[in-house]
């Protein structure tokens, strides 16, 4: 004899059939726990497991004091194929996540909120050919805003032979051009990029940093600049709210 579905997942069903139709845009809010509960005749414990599955789904998001409201699809888009472009970066003068942000119609704010000098982890030393046990590496942390909102933090790892004297090691205003302007300077231009893409759930603290809602996922994303000798001169790992950005490569297709 097949199990009754619960109230909870039949009322979750129907609103997520209300949010695919349209009938509940992105921005609209859902009615309250005791409306909800009082139009389809449930309890209002019923009503808020049924929201709960539709946050945990990523559909809605809560907002402290407001609501509950239905997420939409708005993200940014990570163009791999475009954004280390150094004509971009000549043209604009912007970094490649400014550059990225403005052409998307939005306002970008980067902090940097530590620059410190350490040992690399074993898995940024490998992919600069560095020794772990001699050689050590500037580590920069940045987070990332579009429109004020937290999208991801990027955490930077430059080799001390190529950072030692210069605002690399010891500044966060890295100039116009930012990042890849100064390492051209110092003498590495960027001729093309690794990134490895993995998914995963976020940590408590990426949580707390990046305000991710309940049942969101990050992306993670190591990315590794190569320059015109074809050396790796610089390591970052990119944490991305998955609901706020997405990736499009565009590459040759590798005929061997």
């Amino acid at each position: 004899m097949a199990r009754a579905v619960p109230a909870s997942r039949r009322l979750a069903e129907e609103l997520r059939g209300a949010i695919a139709a349209g009938e509940l845009g992105p921005g609209a809010r859902l009615p309250s726990e005791r409306v909800l509960a009082e139009t389809h005749r449930v309890a209002r414990n019923t009503a808020r497991e049924a929201v709960r599955l539709l946050s945990d789904e990523g559909l809605v998001t809560a907002v402290h004091g407001k609501g509950v409201f239905v997420r939409g699809p708005q993200r940014l888009l990570r163009f791999g194929s475009s954004r280390y472009s150094n004509r971009l970066r000549e043209r604009t003068g912007l970094s490649p996540y400014r550059a990225e942000v403005a052409e998307q119609g939005r306002v970008a704010r980067v902090d940097c909120t530590s620059i410190t000098r350490i040992e690399p982890p074993e898995r940024v030393a490998v992919r600069l050919a560095l020794d772990p046990d001699t050689d050590t590496v500037v580590r920069r942390e940045n987070w990332y805003y579009a429109d004020d909102e937290p999208v991801q933090v990027g955490v930077t790892y430059i080799p001390w032979a190529v950072a030692e004297g210069s605002v690399l090691a010891s500044s966060a205003n890295l100039g116009k051009g930012s990042l890849y302007a100064r390492f051209e300077e110092r003498g590495h231009r960027i001729a093309r990029i690794r990134e490895e893409v993995s998914a995963r759930m976020p940590t408590p603290d990426e949580v707390r940093g990046l305000a991710i809602p309940d049942g969101v996922p990050v992306l993670d994303v190591l990315h590794t600049g190569i320059d015109q000798n074809d050396l790796p001169f610089e390591v970052t790992q990119f944490v991305m709210r998955a609901d706020l950005n997405g990736l499009d490569y565009r590459m040759p297709v590798a005929d061997e």
